[in-house]
């Protein structure tokens, strides 16, 4: 096993060499400028993490970690379209940089270029990634939609929400597992519970995202603080605030999130203001917290040494750490 930055270092050498440099350069450069904005690599490195946990070596997951590096990297390339995001990673958006059309046919070129790099396995694991990650991507796409009707119903609960965000973000993280696993060739069993402690991780992640959106630091984000509540998405912490909150500053919360001021700096200022009031502020903390001990719990039952065990929970408890 290594360490995440040397796993993020080998899959950094590994997208340098790839040839995406091509014509017509319209189609190519936007992908080739997102996959360099950097950001964390935490889907890919999960990949070759998994890998060799289940005894492989880590290169021959690299293939597998760039496919899920370039469905992860097209799905925020139209989500940014869809937000009209002007920041991601700190660097203007591709829709911004070149313009609509020209995002939209970037990524969807990223979608068939992600497929073609499980072409480099044999056909019995072939099968098994292309299975995997089909199930994965149209989940992501049902996770998309579900996020997008939220923002014009008043009655999402906290359910519908975790449903939510386990398909747009923690299906992601636990397919970037499995595929490692079953690179690896390890057992059936062992590549169920890999992708389980995935998935709890990433319900974890994404609730700290959301948190971090509202009270992340701007220059350490990378993202527009603040731009869930500028586009009324009714997170985990506006709805625990709606349920903590008394009638007269749930009836204000409500009444917030259904304008779109021009400015949004004093509208930001006032939401987060009654979600640390309300108390939503430390509930999603706690729940952050609830899901990562979940995550956790499915190491038990792994078929893996102690050592590895302790390697797969550090990297749980310095995900759920980070500030960016």
């Amino acid at each position: 096993m290594h360490a995440i930055n040397q796993y993020q270092d080998f899959f950094i050498s590994y997208l340098k060499a790839q040839s995406i440099s091509r014509e017509p350069k319209n189609l190519y450069d936007p992908i080739i400028y997102i996959l360099d904005l950097g950001g964390k690599r935490i889907r890919p490195v999960l990949t070759l993490m998994a890998a060799e946990v289940f005894d492989a070596n880590y290169e021959k997951a690299l293939p597998a970690a760039m496919a899920v590096e370039v469905f992860h990297n097209f799905s925020l390339v139209h989500d940014d379209i869809m937000d009209e995001a002007p920041l991601r990673r700190g660097e203007v958006t591709v829709h911004e940089k070149w313009d609509l059309n020209t995002g939209i046919l970037s990524g969807d070129a990223m979608l068939i270029l992600a497929y073609q790099y499980f072409e480099q396995y044999e056909a019995p694991v072939f099968m098994e990634l292309a299975k995997l990650f089909s199930k994965t991507a149209l989940e992501v796409c049902e996770g998309q939609q579900w996020d997008v009707d939220f923002e014009t119903r008043d009655d999402v609960t906290i359910a519908e929400y975790l449903k939510m965000i386990e398909y747009k973000t923690a299906v992601l993280v636990a397919a970037a597992m499995k595929m490692g696993a079953l690179v690896a060739g390890t057992t059936k069993e062992n590549a169920c519970l890999i992708y389980e402690f995935g998935l709890y991780l990433g319900l974890a992640f994404q609730l700290q995202d959301d948190y971090l959106d509202a009270f992340g630091n701007p220059e350490t984000f990378g993202k527009q603080v603040g731009g869930d509540i500028i586009e009324n998405k009714k997170t985990y912490l506006y709805l625990k605030a709606m349920e903590f909150s008394s009638n007269d500053v749930s009836n204000k919360l409500k009444t917030l999130f259904a304008t779109q001021p021009t400015d949004s700096t004093a509208k930001i200022e006032i939401v987060k203001e009654i979600f640390n009031t309300s108390g939503a502020s430390k509930a999603t903390q706690q729940a952050m917290q609830d899901f990562t001990f979940k995550a956790f719990e499915t190491l038990d039952r792994m078929d893996i040494s102690k050592e590895k065990k302790e390697i797969l929970k550090a990297f749980g408890e310095n995900l759920m750490g980070r500030k960016v």
